[in-house]
Parts: C-alpha cells; structure tokens; sequence
C-alpha cells in the first residue's frame, strides 16, 4: 500500500483517493463511495497567530480555493496595514472576495452572507474546497449560521442619526429605540452605536421594529464544515503582534496613508478604521511622533487579538492547535484533524 497524502485522505466528497508511491504529494482521484455533503474548512484565530499561512499551505493539497473573512481585507485601496496576500501568494492558488468595496464603503455581515456563499457554492460546483480564513468573527457567523439582512440601508436617515448620536450620545439613541423597539433596546448595549443606530434606521424605513423582521436565519447547508482554530501562546502571539507592526510602518504605512489622503479620501472613511491607519493620519499631521503611533498600534492590535479570540472561543466544534500556522506541527495537525473528520 502506497502513502498518500494525510490532508487529502478523506476528505474529498465526490469522487475519492487511491494511495500512490511514497513522497508523493499528490493523491489520484478515483471512485468511491461520495460523501452526502462537500467539505467546507474554516480557519480561524486571532490576528497575526499565521491562519493566511497554514490556508495557502493545506490548499493545494485538498484543492483548494481561498474565500476571504477579514473586513478590512475587502478594501481596495489598502493593503499594507491589512496583511492582505500578495500577488504571488494569490497566484499559488484562487483568492476570492478581496478588494470588494473601496475605502468609503461599508460591507455588512448580511452582505458577506450573500457573497461567500454563493462563493462557496460555485467552488464546490467545480470540485474543489472553500477555505474560509480570516479574523473577522461576525462574518463566519454570518456565513454558517445565517444573517438578518433587513430593509436596504438608507444613507439620509444614517447621517441624521449620526449626527444626534454624535450631539446627544448613545444614551439618547438607546432611550429613543427602547421607545420604538424595546425587544431590540433590551439586546442591543448602549454602547454599540452601530448597531443602535441599524435597528433605529429600519423603524424609520419600514415603520417596524427591527425585531419583527428577525428570526429568519437559516445556516449554511449542503457543506460538511470542519472548524480548525489557532491559538498561540499569548506571550508568542503578542510578540508577533508587534513585529507585524514594526514592519507595518518600515513597509510603508504612512506613504500609503499620505498617497490615499492626497486622492481625496478623507480621514473619517470607515476604511481607516483598520488598525494603524487612525495613528498615521495623526502622525501626517504632525500630531504625533511615530513610535508613538508604533506603540499605540501595537496596543490595539493585542487588544484586538484578545477579543478575537474572546468571540471564537464561543464558535461551537472548533479543532484548536495551541501553535502558530506557519510552523510544521500546526500544518500535520491540521493534516491529522483533517483525516479524523
């Protein structure tokens, strides 16, 4: 009997393997008994723990093809404050849903609904694997188990409230929905503006409370997931938190920032949100020397990782590997929790 390949072993729904000579990396397809449903693998972890490196690695051994997580990955215009692959790791194997929307836009989780699924369905149409990656939590969830998508988002009534929440504060928006929608003011906290603000938009759009258009959720279906999270050491992870952004800056941070400020984008598009770009603006301006803004970035971006981490440790079925996706252990782990699934 010859070796195959453990990532391979197992996992394709439609057609099968056959073992082939040892040190092959490439395992024949032949019939066998299908599986009911395709795979569908989801990488997940928190920022910089390695998820985009163990996605291009354990892709091309299962065929598959990359459907991007990452918000802030979907912004054309940024690229090295996001990580977001280079052209030749997207030319190793398919990337999809990068680049999307440009600085200025927004892209819900309902939206991102829409859009990987369908990704994901026309990836497994042509036999091949969906691998979602990325660190954006609301979206997976959105993904696998569904998403409220509501009335379209009207751009008059979202500035208007915008400006009483940013005159008279989330109190006020919180006691004004607990008024209009108190199933939605007892869920939603005061401090969530964005979600306020959502729920107080569609009573005004459709003169119903948000809560009475939920509850039509449905998960994805037709795809058999397997989970695998990525949970460093803390004290590795933040280590390498802080490289990244060292190279961040070294890489260019500010001359992308001053590049996109001189094409006329202005500094509150919701784009600049992605961690790092709110201190370089600040840096251009003169307000604030750049190892500040190293260290300021470097601090959010922990904090970011912890809630990251805080949200998918609620992700049901997860298979964790205490190890960063570059390393050789984290990949044969991921080999043996794909042959065990």
């Amino acid at each position: 009997m010859g070796w195959c390949c453990p990532l391979v072993s197992g996992l394709f729904s439609r057609q099968g393997f056959f073992p082939v000579p040892p040190g092959s990396w490439y395992c024949y397809m032949r019939s066998v008994e299908a599986r009911k449903d395709s795979l569908l693998l989801c990488l997940i972890g928190p920022t910089a723990s390695g998820k985009s490196t163990l996605a291009l690695r354990i892709a091309p051994d299962i065929r598959g093809e990359i459907v991007n997580c990452d918000s802030m990955q979907m912004v054309k215009e940024l690229m090295i404050g996001t990580a977001k692959p280079t052209r030749e790791e997207m030319s190793q194997v398919p990337h999809h849903l990068f680049d999307l929307v440009s600085l200025s836009e927004t892209f819900s989780a309902g939206e991102y609904m829409v859009q990987a699924r369908k990704t994901c369905s026309e990836i497994s149409s042509r036999g091949s694997v969906p691998v979602v990656t990325g660190g954006t939590g609301l979206y997976l969830r959105a993904l696998l188990q569904g998403m409220f998508q509501g009335p379209p988002r009207s751009g008059n009534i979202r500035e208007r409230l915008q400006k009483i929440a940013d005159r008279k504060g989330n109190v006020f928006l919180h006691r004004w929905l607990r008024v209009r929608d108190p199933d939605a003011a007892g869920r939603i906290k005061t401090g969530d503006r964005v979600r306020l603000i959502r729920a107080l938009e569609v009573v005004f759009s459709t003169g119903k409370p948000i809560t009475s258009l939920q509850g039509d959720e449905l998960p994805i279906s037709g795809f058999r997931i397997v989970k695998i999270g990525l949970n460093p050491q803390r004290g590795l992870l933040y280590e390498r938190i802080n490289q990244r952004v060292i190279r961040m800056f070294d890489s260019g941070l500010l001359e992308e920032t001053e590049n996109l400020l001189r094409q006329g984008y202005d500094a509150s598009c919701k784009g600049f949100e992605a961690l790092g770009y709110r201190y370089a603006i600040q840096v251009l301006r003169g307000a604030m020397d750049e190892s500040v803004a190293i260290e300021l970035t470097q601090r959010d971006s922990r904090r970011y990782a912890k809630r990251q981490m805080t949200w998918f440790r609620r992700e049901p079925d997860v298979f964790w590997i205490s190890d960063t996706g570059d390393t050789d252990q984290a990949y044969k782990k991921a080999a043996e929790l794909l042959q065990q699934s």
